[in-house]
């Protein structure tokens, strides 16, 4: 019985080529039956290793009991079927290196499940499970355009909320699945973005520091577990993106580093290999077998999981050999530049592949430099991925909005100059974690004067950017003014929600993605420059501006004006494509949401005056820090 093996020539083939990207269903531990007899087959890359064994409870961590085979084929697979072996049995590879009398106790980089941290071992187990997303899978392809709404809510599973009556536990999986259904329904948000929850030894670092590629965290349930939190997610008509980490791994022993006494997974030379901001290993992207594991681990998450898009994490630190290194700490490339021409092929192949795949699915790079073409499709010199987070958007906007509304007007350029790039690539707009972390406070904290007056300035803020050209993501606590800055020990601070400020935001936020979900002209020309123009962006002096969204349809119309200066402003006159009606659709000023109740009772009739180069205009109360949308609804009210 351990002539058994799960690799066909062909599959060697491919992996010696770099080309399989469903390694996971050969390498690692599957439980099969044959002739009788169950058991597991054991398969794992180490081809500088001297000797490989598996050890467990199942043998008293015997490192003599079961000794694996190398394959004949210098594929450097090891391997073995061991008979009686059930699903959760608790298993490491002893691995004796040829190199340097080297020698430890390795995780399985392909295992499906991972003991619960501290602990380290790997765990046999099965993925069986009964989906029930079927109307999902079938019509995700629509709910994954980029013609469509994508209202992304970005949450740490751990701290959204826990149970103090338990010790301050997490929530499950389960638990988390309907809490989590009813709370995004309710607010209009369409997808959930999950920090990392790929098996991490150190809680802090939320989940980017990965010792399983292939496992859900153990902390929260077991991966059946979380396949009900996604299928519960897809009933309920959410989608389900999953941070991936494919930039640096921990140095953490039992995982990958130094896996068979070399430097199989990483680069050898620690001007090329080792992350000095994040003191971790950086992968080999020249390597065929390293691309197939990464490849194969994205390949696993949008098979066997159901997962809807992967936003690819430090995508920058990928690109560039001299990411956040002095000179002489870096290798330039053969051309003497400082691009990583191995990295950039790994994304290039890895986009390529996924899309081929899964064309449903999204890849979403967080991309924080002026990279060109990075959501372009390859064939025209792209690096292909379908989305890129617009940092530059998020740093100037909360530049702007953390600076006294006294001095704003010297900044208006900070507010505006986005557009000028803003369809250069296929945007989403980002207030993630990273802006409510490591000493900077809370998204409200961040806003000037008083209560009432950060509040205001919180709504603008959100309305500003739902108004703007880009897909949304906001992170848990924002869309509800949460006071302090975000502990991944703590749950959020629902208890503000008794508060009217609070409670104006979330309502805020809430019919801000109703109504982005219900306007084609928000969201369908999201990405070209054909669905926006500018009414007004000089009125420096009143630090007010004025744009109109357009839809494919000559009906869409909406029109945002915003006021970023605590003073409302009357009879203020915007110049307008269309007469008619102008039904006020939202105003963040309104009473229901904190505001002081300035508006215009519903909305304005056009007038033939005018200004800003249009025949028609509108004349609109604009409330003090507040944002108005309102809709073209044609004829005379």
């Amino acid at each position: 019985m351990n002539t058994i093996s799960l690799f066909t020539d062909h599959d060697i083939y491919l992996f010696k080529e770099g080309n399989h990207f469903r390694l996971y269903n050969k390498l690692g531990s599957h439980r099969i039956a044959t002739g009788g007899i169950t058991g597991v087959y054991f398969a794992v890359w180490a081809p500088n290793a001297e000797s490989v064994s598996v050890v467990g409870d199942f043998n008293q961590w015997n490192k003599a009991s079961h000794p694996l085979t190398p394959r004949k084929d210098e594929s450097g697979i090891w391997e073995r079927f061991i008979e009686g072996i059930e699903n959760g049995t608790v298993y490491k590879y002893h691995i004796i290196s040829r190199h340097q009398n080297y020698m430890a106790d390795k995780g399985d980089p392909f295992a499906l499940r991972w003991e619960t941290p501290p602990k380290t071992a790997s765990l046999v187990w099965d993925l069986n499970y009964e989906w029930n997303d079927h109307a999902w899978m079938n019509t995700r392809h629509k709910a994954n355009s980029l013609e469509v709404p994508f209202a992304i809510y970005e949450i740490h599973l751990g701290s959204w909320k826990r149970v103090p009556e338990e010790g301050n536990r997490f929530l499950t999986y389960k638990e988390m699945a309907h809490y989590l259904a009813d709370y995004l329904k309710e607010m209009g948000f369409t997808h959930v973005e999950l920090l990392p929850i790929t098996e991490h030894p150190f809680y802090g670092s939320w989940g980017y520091q990965t010792v399983g590629y292939f496992a859900p965290t153990s902390r929260y349930g077991t991966p059946q577990d979380f396949m009900y939190f996604v299928d519960y997610l897809h009933q309920h008509g959410i989608g389900v993106i999953l941070d991936w980490v494919p930039s640096h791994f921990p140095t953490d022993e039992h995982g990958l580093v130094y896996f068979d006494g070399t430097h199989l997974y990483e680069h050898a030379d620690p001007k090329k290999g080792f992350h000095p901001d994040w003191k971790s290993y950086i992968f080999n992207y020249g390597r065929n077998e390293v691309r197939n594991f990464l490849i194969s681990s994205s390949f696993f998450w949008l098979d066997k999981y159901h997962i809807d898009g992967l936003r690819v994490d430090a995508v920058a630190s990928m690109l560039y050999l001299d990411y956040s290194r002095k000179e002489g700490e870096w290798i330039p490339n053969q051309y003497g530049g400082r691009e990583n021409l191995e990295a950039i092929a790994f994304i290039k192949r890895f986009n390529e592949a996924v899309y081929e795949a899964y064309p449903s699915v999204q890849t979403i790079a967080e991309e924080s430099t002026a990279w060109p073409m990075v959501s372009k499709p390859i064939y025209v010199g792209g690096l292909g991925f379908g989305m890129k987070w617009n940092m530059g958007w998020m740093n100037d906007t909360l530049a702007y909005f953390t600076k006294d509304p006294l001095y704003r007007k010297y900044y208006n350029n900070q507010l505006t100059f986005s557009i000028m790039y803003a369809f250069s690539e296929n945007f989403v707009l980002p207030f993630s974690h990273d802006e409510v972390v490591h000493g900077k406070g809370s998204l409200v904290g961040k806003m000037p004067g008083d209560e009432w007056q950060r509040c205001a300035n919180l709504r603008l803020l959100f309305g500003y950017m739902y108004g703007h050209p880009g897909k949304k993501l906001l992170f848990m606590g924002d869309e509800f003014a949460q006071v302090k800055e975000w502990h991944h020990e703590e749950s959020l601070e629902w208890h503000v929600l008794q508060y009217p400020f609070h409670l104006g935001v979330q309502r805020w936020v809430k019919d801000l993605n109703h109504l982005y979900r219900s306007e084609p002209a928000l969201y369908e020309r999201d990405f070209s420059i054909d669905g926006f123009e500018w009414i007004d962006f000089h009125d420096w002096e009143c630090n007010v501006i004025s744009f109109i969204r357009k839809g494919k349809s000559k009906d869409d119309v909406i029109l945002v004006v915003g006021n970023f200066t605590p003073v409302p402003r009357h009879n203020y006159r915007v110049g307008i494509p269309l007469g008619g009606f102008w039904k006020e659709a939202l105003n963040s000023d309104a009473t229901v949401y904190g505001g002081s109740g300035q508006g215009n009772f519903g909305g304005v009739d056009a007038s033939p005056v005018p200004i800003h180069g249009r025949a028609y205009s509108l004349s609109l109360t604009l409330p003090p820090l507040g944002i108005l949308i309102l809709k073209h609804e044609g004829g005379i009210r």
